[in-house]
């Protein structure tokens, strides 16, 4: 019993944001005092030891599993969370939920032109356009939930809005244009299934038949989610898309009966794994960039459009481009929120690290200096968002706290940070 009970005080530690935050930015700090140590080599060995069916195109390295597999887990609590905001929620709104969106998408143009311009006619400098693109979700919720404590809850969803958008406007900019091959097959099957999983959650008959069967549910759905997961992954899209997309087709309402609904079932069983170890683990295997120094970084024009497009192109995209949307739509900003809030929220999605510092391979992988440099900046930029937004948030934590009591932590329901 004693056990048992040290083990939900763990689980429901583990759905709380801040926890969640600081495992993974610990994660993140191991990896790279690992890679920049005389222990490199042995990093480097556990991150490209590889594993997998071959038959299935899943003879994937430990980094590759960690980035393209078990992310995918936590994309799904992403997805799942949206998708109770958006019909419970603060996104139930029309008006709000355009907000976030078209922030994102101007967050993803402006940065993409910014790096452009400072690269107009350097030759193939100009192929990482789509590097500063990018906002690093995982990074960005936890550096949110870290400094954030008292902030409004709104803004977390606002920022998981955003970034989700933009994850889906960073992958198919990866598949279209630095990507070869795009298998048609296994994507279209992926999407067949998609809608299996959709008539499961909402086929009122087989939900009831699911739930009054002695076959628990998990037996269905997790060959069923690996499934999908393997043909999205074979198709050449990111496959944490598959997480997403799952996470989003998710029931949110019970039907009669039910104890209650799947969505915040999964959610609670599933978060806890996903903080515990999803997201240290994947910081760990991700975040261990060999640091050479500032070197050319600030002469490179590659790497100079990395940082003015992560730091100050998402700034103005995302700031701009939600304040401008208010101003000629019938968008408006949560109540709770100021502006001054989401200028520190957009300094918060300069954190491009994983997916941006992806890109980068792709788009130098036969100019090393070129690569080296960009990475770098990718490095450099991130930590300079990062130490921004700690501060304009940390300043607006400490007045939402003067002003009131804070807002509620994460409850096992898994409406949000509130």
């Amino acid at each position: 019993m004693t056990n048992r009970r040290s083990l939900s005080g763990i689980a429901d530690a583990l759905r709380e944001d801040v926890v969640s935050g600081f495992l993974l930015i610990a994660g993140a700090v191991v990896a790279l005092l690992w890679a920049n140590s005389p222990w490199n080599h042995s990093y480097e060995a556990i991150r490209a030891f590889t594993f997998g069916p071959e038959s299935l195109h899943l003879h994937l390295s430990v980094e590759e599993w960690a980035a393209d597999g078990l992310l995918a887990v936590f994309f799904f609590v992403v997805g799942n969370e949206l998708k109770q905001e958006f019909v419970h929620g603060e996104l139930r709104n029309p008006r709000r939920a355009m907000l976030p969106i078209v922030a994102a998408l101007c967050g993803m143009v402006v940065p993409a032109a910014v790096y452009a311009g400072i690269n107009f006619g350097q030759g193939d400098a100009l192929r990482g356009w789509g590097i500063p693109m990018a906002t690093d979700i995982a990074f960005a919720v936890a550096i949110l939930a870290v400094v954030g404590r008292f902030l409004p809850p709104a803004l977390r969803t606002f920022l998981l809005t955003l970034a989700i958008v933009d994850d889906l406007g960073a992958i198919v900019v990866i598949a279209v244009f630095y990507t070869d091959h795009l298998a048609f097959a296994p994507l279209i099957a992926a999407i067949a299934l998609l809608a299996v999983f959709g008539y499961l959650q909402r086929g009122r008959g087989l939900a009831a038949a699911l739930d009054r069967s002695r076959v628990p549910n998990w037996i269905v759905y997790v060959p069923l989610a690996a499934a999908i997961w393997a043909l999205m992954h074979a198709s050449g899209v990111h496959a944490t898309i598959a997480g997403v997309a799952m996470g989003m087709l998710m029931r949110t309402r019970s039907l009669p009966g039910e104890e209650g609904d799947p969505s915040h079932r999964a959610e609670h069983i599933i978060r806890p794994w996903s903080s515990g170890l999803v997201l240290p683990f994947f910081a760990l295997m991700s975040a261990g960039v060999v640091f050479t120094g500032l070197g050319t970084i600030f002469t490179d024009t590659a790497a100079l459009g990395i940082i003015v497009g992560l730091v100050g192109g998402k700034l103005l995209g995302i700031f701009g481009g939600a304040w401008v949307t208010t101003k000629v739509t019938s968008a408006e900003l949560n109540p709770s929120l100021r502006w001054v809030d989401i200028c520190g929220m957009s300094l918060l999605a300069g954190i491009g690290f994983t997916v941006s510092l992806l890109i980068t391979e792709l788009s130098f992988a036969d100019h090393p200096q070129m690569l080296e440099d960009a990475k770098a900046g990718v490095l450099f930029a991130s930590l300079l968002a990062t130490v921004l937004a700690a501060g304009v948030l940390g300043v607006r934590s400490a007045q939402y706290r003067k002003q009131g009591p804070p807002p509620r932590s994460r409850d096992s329901s898994g409406h949000g940070a509130r």
